[in-house]
């Protein structure tokens, strides 16, 4: 069974917000349930949805005044990083680290969703964002200045650095 299930906890309350979130959860599960001969396949597979995924959260923060440096879009590349690092290992015959990396995902997953993502999804429904037009209906909810955090309590410094934005 997969170490991370889907669940109502994981739910931001925004349906194309969750859905992807689900992909995520099942293609990590698919990877912890696979042989060997499979392993590196489900880990591009994951790979890839997590670039989108990743890729159409940050354009979200863009269109609603996220700055580029903010604390999520940081852990975003962070984790891509190690992500594309597994990709690399995998194609040396190198698994176990991939079935580590695998493990921590589902560790940092739920609080990435419950902080970031969650701050984000509020922040999204505030300023009406329209995910498939790009528009924002509530341009007077927009923040005057752009947002250097991740919008939530758990990020309150301006400028964080890499450092602090870690899978663990």
């Amino acid at each position: 069974m997969p170490t991370l299930q889907w669940s109502e906890a994981l739910a931001m309350g925004l349906p194309f917000m969750d859905s992807t979130h689900r992909e995520f959860v099942d293609l990590l599960g698919g990877v912890e349930e696979a042989d060997d001969a499979a392993l590196l396949e489900q880990w591009r597979a994951l790979v890839t949805h997590t670039q989108q995924h990743f890729d159409t959260e940050d354009r979200w923060m863009r269109d609603t005044q996220f700055a580029s440096s903010n604390c999520h879009s940081v852990q975003h590349r962070v984790v891509l990083q190690v992500l594309r690092e597994g990709v690399d290992l995998g194609a040396k015959g190198e698994l176990q680290p991939i079935r580590q990396m695998a493990r921590e995902l589902a560790l940092w997953f739920p609080q990435h969703a419950q902080s970031m993502d969650a701050a984000l999804a509020l922040h999204l429904r505030r300023v009406g964002y329209d995910t498939a037009s790009g528009v924002v209906h509530a341009p007077q909810a927009l923040p005057a200045e752009m947002i250097h955090g991740c919008a939530g309590s758990t990020c309150s410094d301006p400028a964080p650095s890499a450092s602090n934005a870690v899978l663990a």
